[in-house]
């Protein structure tokens, strides 16, 4: 049950589209118009296809040819678009823990919104593509608190969902209180143990009953009890365990408002779940910031990058 804005192109013509794409960026200058139709209205496995058709008719690659015609945004969200769907999460990671300085915002963004099933599968893509191991490589780039819940999300061992327990939510509810509200400083660990492996239907009761029990949603308590990077962890694990869609609806708005756009996640969180559940993030954000995605993005970005991200939005909702 997919809830993407795209879907597979039919009917489609890997071969045709190869030539199009050959075509445009063929000779003098460049016809980004078709470019940015073809690959945005391609699902990702038909990309892969194209490229592969590309390579076989004219014996060049087709994101070494993106990179050399297209420029700045626009450029990264083409050749973002051409990254196979499986590796994707792990050339995020991998950039965001690469050279100096690590990007928390990646670890944080990826980390708490993907399922268990979907961290297994980083891992394992990790280490084939880049012989290293994840949890390695993020150890040895970060500390305290923070690395501590970064490392018990990469153990994948989220309970699944079942029936629910009423003596254990009001247990856990409790615990939390008692860590946060009523201690003078804050028992991080018992935030992370069951923020980081309670199951997701038990942490939605659980945030209620804390609300009941303490008068705070449990993200007032992170916001006055925590700070900096694991602040920011936490609340996004809280965001994705109430609702997955809505959490990305906030990193959009937040990545496009104010002053200066930070591209680097509206390309990521635009091209990740634009084959899983862009019509719901959508949804959302109608809901929780009074305009659309649509008309943000509008406002905010230009050129054939605007165009791009507007088809991959697939539509306005009023």
């Amino acid at each position: 049950y997919m809830r993407g804005t795209v879907t597979a192109f039919s009917p489609f013509d890997a071969r045709a589209d190869a030539e199009a794409l050959r075509k445009a960026m063929k000779g003098m200058g460049t016809d980004e118009e078709t470019v940015l139709k073809i690959l945005t209205s391609r699902n990702n496995a038909q990309r892969q296809e194209i490229a592969a058709a590309f390579k076989t008719l004219f014996g060049r690659d087709l994101v070494d040819d993106l990179k050399s015609e297209l420029t700045g945004k626009f450029e990264t969200l083409m050749v973002s678009l051409m990254r196979p769907t499986y590796i994707f999460d792990a050339y995020a990671l991998k950039h965001a823990i690469k050279g100096a300085g690590t990007n928390e915002k990646v670890l944080t963004e990826i980390l708490a919104s993907r399922t268990p099933a979907e961290v297994r599968n980083i891992k394992q893509v990790y280490l084939q593509e880049y012989e290293a191991n994840l949890e390695d490589k993020i150890t040895g780039e970060t500390s305290g608190y923070f690395q501590r819940l970064l490392v018990v999300l990469l153990q994948a061992n989220r309970d699944p969902d079942g029936r629910v327990d009423d003596g254990l939510v009001e247990q856990d509810a409790q615990v939390l209180f008692r860590a946060g509200e009523l201690k003078w400083g804050t028992d991080e660990e018992k935030f992370i143990t069951i923020l980081g492996t309670r199951s997701v239907s038990h942490l939605r009761r659980v945030f209620d009953k804390y609300m009941t029990i303490s008068g705070f949603q449990i993200e007032e308590t992170i916001d006055r009890e925590t700070s900096g990077d694991l602040e920011k962890l936490l609340l996004a694990v809280v965001k994705c365990i109430r609702s997955v869609p809505a959490y990305f609806a906030e990193t959009l708005y937040y990545s496009m408002k104010g002053a200066g756009t930070d591209d680097d996640t509206l390309i990521r969180v635009m091209v990740s779940r634009s084959e899983i559940d862009l019509l719901d993030i959508r949804q959302e954000f109608r809901k929780n910031f009074a305009k659309s995605l649509h008309q943000m993005i509008q406002k905010d970005t230009s050129g054939d990058y605007r165009k791009a991200l507007l088809l991959l939005c697939g539509g306005d909702d009023e």
